[in-house]
């Protein structure tokens, strides 16, 4: 399988991974690192606290990684929970369906990992 191959498998944005990261070797090392990135173990840790500036800075630092990788639509679905919970801004979103969307959100990370995880254990 190739980067790009598996740009697609976990509907990622190769091309926006391109213009970032500039090179496949680069691409490649850095989706890998994505397999060891802590940001959504602490936004799952936050989830269960339920604690405002823990989430907000979680998934805001998440988005910012997701969005480096070409990760367009785990970023935008990281993105929404770090607006839900800005400093300074009114939540829009009530407790249920904030929890719905981060299980959604760690469903498609979740098989996100995997498939980098099946891209490693290939052998690339």
């Amino acid at each position: 399988m190739t980067i790009q191959e598996l740009y697609t498998a976990i509907d990622g944005n190769y091309e926006s991974a391109k213009r970032i990261l500039q090179m496949d070797r680069l691409i490649e090392k850095f989706i890998i690192r994505l397999l060891d990135d802590k940001s959504f173990e602490k936004l799952q840790q936050a989830r269960q606290s339920m604690d405002p500036t823990l989430l907000f800075e979680a998934a805001h630092a998440m988005k910012g990684v997701l969005a480096n990788l070409g990760l367009d639509n785990l970023s935008a679905m990281a993105s929404v929970v770090a607006e839900e919970f800005r400093p300074g801004k009114s939540r829009t979103m009530n407790d249920d369906d904030l929890n719905e969307h981060l299980t959604k959100l760690a469903q498609k990370f979740t098989a996100t990992v995997q498939a980098i995880q099946g891209f490693v254990n290939a052998g690339k």
